[in-house]
């Protein structure tokens, strides 16, 4: 194992996609090369090479509207973990943040929070991320769904997080392999992950119209799935376990900075960790 500077933060560029993605994949997360070039182009990355010049370490800031920020995609290579790396990236992303006046956000799994919690991030919600491996339930008549409308999905995705996100939705509504549904009030994205089709960002009247989405949405189409729900919808978690749904992880929502927002629809499913 070569040696490195871990004070040798560079900026990352769209060649370094296929490098960030084996980072991801060794981790076993979702993203995509094209969530990879988005992050590339659409907001900063930075990372760490060791001596041999291979990457070892990422960390993304994506800028949304109004002030607010994303960070994600902290990743460190298996042998260079637990050495300060990841909180060194965190602090450059900060940084770079305030410089911008930009309010920065990202979803925590458990051992993150409790890294970012001492960085002073301040917890602000959860969500539980939900895995679809089986098959879905025979209906008594055909689930059917509406091809949903993006500049619809963009206008409800605003009012529930309080700033313009319309550029990260078109790209990803723009993939192969993406659609937006829609069935009662309810509305969501699909698209393609590494391992799983995802559901999300989803948006509903109530629990009842998001849960017939989510069935629909199953039987039109083969799986596996993921979907992150939010933690004021704990009721359609347990609307959707006894068909088949589990539980596979918690994420933590947390702040760095003023708080800027004040959604007035909350969202029943975010479009990822990644993106919030």
């Amino acid at each position: 194992m070569g040696g490195t500077d871990h004070s040798a933060i560079l900026g990352l560029h769209i060649d370094d996609a296929r490098a960030c993605l084996a980072l991801s994949e060794e981790a076993h997360w979702n993203q995509t090369e094209a969530d990879w070039r988005f992050f590339l182009t659409e907001g900063t990355v930075f990372g760490i090479r060791d001596g041999e010049g291979l990457l070892i370490a990422t960390a993304a800031l994506l800028p949304y509207g109004g002030g607010n920020a994303w960070i994600s995609m902290v990743l460190v290579t298996a042998d260079w973990q637990r050495r300060g790396i990841a909180t060194k990236l965190i602090d450059t992303s900060l940084d770079t943040a305030a410089r911008l006046k930009l309010t920065t956000w990202l979803d925590a799994t458990p051992a993150g929070a409790a890294v970012y919690g001492p960085l002073g991030f301040t917890p602000s919600g959860e969500s539980q991320r939900l895995r679809f491996d089986g098959t879905a339930t025979p209906a008594s008549a055909p689930q059917l769904l509406s091809i949903g409308n993006i500049e619809d999905l963009i206008a409800r995705d605003r009012r529930a997080m309080d700033f313009d996100r319309s550029a990260l939705l078109h790209e990803l509504a723009g993939r192969s392999g993406s659609r937006i549904v829609a069935r009662d009030g309810a509305m969501a994205l699909i698209r393609d992950g590494r391992k799983a089709r995802h559901i999300g960002p989803l948006f509903a009247d109530h629990t009842a119209s998001a849960a017939t989405l989510i069935q629909a949405i199953v039987q039109s189409e083969s799986g596996p799935f993921l979907l992150d729900v939010v933690g004021d919808q704990r009721r359609l978690v347990d609307s959707l376990t006894p068909s088949g749904w589990t539980v596979e992880r918690p994420f933590r929502r947390m702040r760095f900075g003023r708080i800027r927002t004040t959604g007035t629809e909350p969202p029943f499913a975010g479009a990822g960790p990644e993106y919030g």
